[in-house]
């Protein structure tokens, strides 16, 4: 891995397609990857409308997917138990872990997870345009 490797959650995604410019920033240069359980709930979404499942698809196809695997497994298993964090986000936090890869999420529950890399997003709604993240 080069350092340049980051794990985005689900709702990062969702704030980038929303038209963030920050995110756009942290991302600039990034190798970007994504558990198959962000894939899973970007393409589930329910108020995915035909537009967004385009755009979505399109962003899928210049990012890695990261699949389940033993390892991941095992470290979900540590982290569901200690730490009660939803099924997704305990895997998306294992997957970092086992890829010793930094996690950029906007969920603050990520905190007690233990050796994890965690770069946090405060999302801040745009005063101009409110459906609009700055």
């Amino acid at each position: 891995m080069s350092g340049k490797e980051i794990l985005v959650d689900t709702n990062i995604i969702l704030y980038l397609l929303d038209g963030s410019d920050t995110l756009v920033e942290i991302l600039q240069g990034k190798d970007i990857y994504l558990s198959f359980i962000t894939e899973l709930e970007l393409i589930g979404y329910k108020e995915n409308t035909i537009k967004r499942e385009d755009q979505i698809a399109e962003l899928l196809n210049e990012c890695s997917i990261i699949s389940m695997n033993n390892l991941i497994k095992e470290r979900y298993v540590e982290i569901r138990k200690k730490h009660h964090l939803k099924l997704a986000d305990a895997i998306i936090a294992a997957t970092a872990i086992v890829f010793d890869m930094p996690i950029i999420t906007a969920d603050k529950q990520f905190k007690t997870v233990d050796g994890l890399k965690l770069i946090s997003y405060q999302h801040s709604i745009n005063p101009i345009n409110p459906k609009k993240a700055n």
